[in-house]
């Protein structure tokens, strides 16, 4: 190794010394000032040598400790407080310094013999064929696999579940309404009759063409989210042999260690949602078991520099990344703000707080950030923590955002007062800026873009009047009749969307301009998915009001359904709702199993069935019990000690 000697700190190399003649005092004075530069020039080249042999030099210990395990042995355990001048710096001598180097001598021996062993394992295994070698692989895999497994069935640590009220029965009084009820419940079992036979395992089906389908937000693997997503309305319905199906497919087959990137907000809702309700309803351990094996698998979407999620992992790799469309690589408002109810209930019944202080590490850094005119936009930067283009909707892109900071409240037992102010400061914000009325009169939510209002309203966002009606209660000013009155407008005005068309079936936005209300202008805005979104705030308006209009409008989107979207291997969304022979897509999407028809189910169902002050539902329609927990952690709660 070069010593470091002749080259100063600066990198510089030193220049030769003017000695000069000894004649001239001064002179005398520099050569002594010379000296003891050498001498400290010296000194420090020591200084440098050995602090260069400390840091450069193989570490024999280091390698010993990682390899071997041994730093018990390694770490000799000195009472530094006797007789030690400096405390952490300990000298072996004497007796201690012999037993040192024989230990030393030991460890060599030991890495020698590993060694020689390691080489002879090597020279066997090069002596074997390639299918003796795959064999041993193979078995290999087989026993991680197992062990793997036999890690699965765990069981987490027991915990107090909540008294669940209404998991069952619900039957109504009225004869007509019974009859409705069932004719639903026969739709449910035709949807997953036709999966269970032509799409089993895959995530959803295409009916028309009998066989399995699926996108871009379930990655590339056959996680049966149509089973996973279906679980809990199967249960309510009374459909136990389809649930039973449904759980023996999770316990043998579903597996997330699988080479896949995922949609980490889908995932979340209809999976971990999905899982968490489907055990809170049976009981069944294998389901919250999945769900925390899944919702280890997101974590790693959460290592960003602000604590922001990446919109997609890969459950193998842990890799994140956003989706390319979205504006300047920016995170999805609806998409990392729509994850506190799942993630309390892991935090709920594991004890690992790690799930709830990942979201509420989201929630305190939208606190602190500016909105413009009080709104959230719907884009941000997880690098820089910055908000991407100036776009607000209550509707795509920004809907259940809103949704979850009423129902982290609600869930909390309406103790979460910091969710309940983010909602209520939220919602006057649109209802100044973005809530409307048309010439018509009829009440729309619009879209902040690009500086200005567009008067169009999407499906998704008819969410809205369930969510205004349900959080009327506990609003401000003593306005709940205003809430839900502003309800039953968005209620109509949805409504009207289905009614004005031909196939009476909502189209995927509709646009309120001039003379044009509530229809849907472009040819690419008026298909229809099967979406529940309308049927969904009926429910909650017929909760709250019990007013026959809503279930009369329910039932009217039902036969709608069952004429335009039945086919003979299953449902089907449409293309154009406007053309009165509609042309199919194909695709039976997972949410009508879990939302559309558990939705239809509720509301020809009496209020004693999941009623809403024991149940909150994720946006997915799962339902989640009430968590007595206190406000801003859940370490008061003994289970989570």
């Amino acid at each position: 190794m070069t010593t470091p000697a002749l080259l100063p700190l600066s990198g510089r190399r030193i220049p030769p010394l003017n000695l000069g003649p000894p004649s001239f005092p001064h002179h005398r004075a520099t050569l002594r000032l010379s000296e003891k530069f050498i001498l400290l020039l010296i000194l420090s080249a020591f200084i440098t040598l050995c602090f260069g042999a400390f840091f450069f030099l193989p570490d024999s210990s280091k390698h010993k400790r990682f390899d071997l395990g041994l730093e018990d042995v390694l770490i000799p355990h000195v009472d530094a407080s006797k007789g030690a001048k400096n405390p952490g710096v300990f000298l072996i001598h004497g007796p201690d310094e012999h037993r040192h180097r024989e230990e030393e001598e030991r460890l060599r021996n030991k890495i020698r013999a590993d060694h020689e062993k390691a080489l002879e394992e090597a020279k066997e295994k090069l002596k074997k064929s390639r299918e003796e070698i795959r064999a041993e692989i193979q078995t290999e895999k087989n026993k991680v696999v197992q062990e793997m497994k036999t890690k699965e069935k765990k069981p987490l640590p027991p915990v107090p579940i909540p008294n669940l009220i209404g998991i069952n029965g619900g039957d109504p009084e009225d004869n007509d309404i019974r009859k409705k009820r069932e004719k639903i419940k026969e739709m449910m079992k035709h949807a997953w009759d036709n999966y269970r036979m032509y799409g089993w395992g895959h995530n959803e089906l295409r009916p028309i063409a009998k066989k399995g389908h699926s996108t871009n937000i379930f990655g590339n693997s056959q996680m049966g989210a149509t089973i996973v997503d279906a679980l809990d309305t199967l249960y309510i319905m009374g459909l136990h042999d389809e649930f039973g199906d449904g759980q023996k497919w999770i316990e043998e087959n579903l597996d997330f260690s699988v080479n896949s990137e995922v949609s980490v907000f889908e995932v979340n809702i209809r999976f971990i949602g999905g899982l968490l309700a489907a055990y809170y309803l049976s009981g069944e351990e294998i389901f919250k078991i999945k769900a925390v094996q899944l919702a280890e698998k997101l974590l790693p979407a959460f290592n960003t520099p602000t604590g922001i999620p990446w919109a997609m992992v890969n459950l193998k790799s842990g890799v994140g990344r956003n989706w390319g469309w979205a504006s300047a690589g920016s995170s999805i408002l609806a998409e990392f703000g729509t994850l506190h109810m799942e993630f309390v209930h892991l935090s709920y019944l594991t004890g690992d707080p790690v799930y709830y202080k990942k979201v509420m590490h989201i929630r305190k850094l939208l606190q602190k950030m500016d909105r413009p005119n009080g709104l959230y936009p719907n884009y941000l930067n997880p690098r820089t923590g910055r908000w991407g283009q100036y776009h607000t909707s209550v509707g795509g892109l920004g809907d259940s955002f809103y949704e979850y900071l009423l129902k982290a409240w609600l869930m909390s037992d309406k103790t979460d007062h910091e969710a309940r102010k983010m909602y209520d400061d939220a919602i006057e914000a649109i209802e100044k800026h973005l809530i409307k009325k048309s010439r018509g009169g009829l009440t729309f939510i619009g879209e902040w873009k690009n500086g200005h209002l567009e008067k169009k309203m999407g499906h998704l966002a008819c969410f809205a009047g369930g969510m205004f009606a349900l959080g009327a209660d506990g609003s401000r000013m003593d306005k709940a009749g205003h809430y839900l009155e502003l309800g039953a407008e968005i209620a109509r005005t949805c409504h009207e969307s289905y009614d004005r068309t031909a196939l009476k079936l909502g189209p995927e936005s509709f646009k309120f301009d001039g003379a044009v209300e509530a229809v849907a202008v472009r040819q690419a805005e008026k298909y229809y998915i099967l979406r529940p979104e309308v049927i969904e705030t009926y429910w909650y308006l017929w909760r709250f009001t019990h007013d026959p209009r809503y279930r009369q409008w329910g039932w009217e989107a039902a036969l709608a359904i069952e004429k335009y979207c039945r086919v003979s291997g299953g449902f089907s969304g449409v293309k154009d709702v406007y053309s009165s022979t509609p042309t199919h897509d194909d695709v039976q999407q997972s949410f009508f199993l879990a939302e559309t028809l558990k939705y239809l189910y509720l509301l020809f169902s009496s209020d004693d069935l999941l009623p809403l002050d024991h149940w909150v539902f994720n946006t997915e329609a799962h339902p989640l019990p009430v968590l007595h927990l206190a406000n801003t952690t859940l370490s008061g709660n003994p289970a989570v000690r």
